[in-house]
C-alpha cells in the first residue's frame, strides 16, 4: 500500500481531508491533514467518507479501481507531485485520469470527481509518506513471523505487538465507528470520487 488511507476521510461541508481521531458523543473528533493539524468535531449529520473505501468507476460495470490503487498508479507515473490541480483545464484533468485509468467510465466519473482526486492526491502526498510495496510486504512478513515464534524470541514478538497495537493516545481504529456515523447521517452531499465496489455506489455531486 503506497499511501496509508485507512484513517483519512473527506467530510461533507468541510474542505480538505481529515485524520479520524476518535468517536465522540455527537460526531467524530478529526484532525485536519495540513500543516496546522487542527482538531475539530465533525457533527454526526455530516457525511464522512473514508478514502480507503472509495473507488473509481470503470467501463466494466462490475469493476472499480480502489483509491489506494489509483494513488499508487499516479505515484508510479508522476511521483509525489501531481501534474494537475483542481484548477487545471477540463482537457488536462481528463487526460490525467485517462493516463492512470485508461478505461475509466466517462459517463459516471464527473469532472468534479477528477478535481477532487487531484486535490486529495496533492494533500495526501504532502502529509503522508509513500511506502514502497516491498517495504510494506517485508514489514507484514516480519510481524507474522514474530507472532509465530517460540518464547525464546519474546523480545522480537513484543516489539511486533507494540507496533500493531495503538497506545492510549493514538487514534482508534475506524472499523465500525464511521459506519455507525454514516447510518445516522442525513446530510446531503457526497465528497466521494465514486462509491465502493459492489457494496454501495454513490455518485459525487
Amino acid at each position: 500500500m503506497p499511501y496509508e488511507l485507512q484513517e483519512l476521510a473527506a467530510i461533507s461541508g468541510m474542505p480538505g481531508l481529515y485524520r479520524l481521531v476518535r468517536a465522540a458523543r455527537h460526531g467524530v473528533l478529526v484532525e485536519s491533514l495540513d500543516e496546522k493539524a487542527t482538531r475539530t468535531l465533525a457533527p454526526a449529520r455530516n457525511k464522512v467518507s473514508l478514502l480507503s473505501e472509495i473507488s473509481i468507476y470503470t467501463q466494466d460495470p462490475e469493476e472499480t479501481v480502489p483509491l489506494t490503487e489509483v494513488f499508487e498508479r499516479i505515484y508510479q507515473k508522476h511521483g509525489a507531485a501531481s501534474p494537475v490541480t483542481a484548477k487545471s483545464s477540463e482537457g488536462e484533468l481528463t487526460d490525467f485520469l485517462a493516463g492512470v485509468i485508461p478505461d475509466y467510465d466517462r459517463d459516471r466519473v464527473y469532472l468534479s470527481d477528477i478535481k477532487k482526486l487531484a486535490s486529495w492526491y496533492d494533500i495526501v502526498s504532502k502529509h503522508r509518506p509513500y511506502q514502497e510495496a516491498a517495504a510494506a510486504t517485508e514489514a507484514t512478513e516480519e510481524t507474522s513471523a514474530a507472532t509465530d515464534e517460540a518464547p525464546k524470541a519474546k523480545a522480537k514478538s513484543t516489539k511486533a505487538a507494540k507496533a500493531a497495537e495503538p497506545s492510549a493516545d493514538e487514534p482508534l481504529s475506524t472499523g465500525g465507528v464511521i459506519g455507525a456515523a454514516d447510518e445516522s447521517s442525513d446530510a446531503e452531499g457526497n465528497p466521494e470520487a465514486a462509491a465502493p465496489a459492489k457494496k454501495s455506489r454513490k455518485k459525487a455531486e
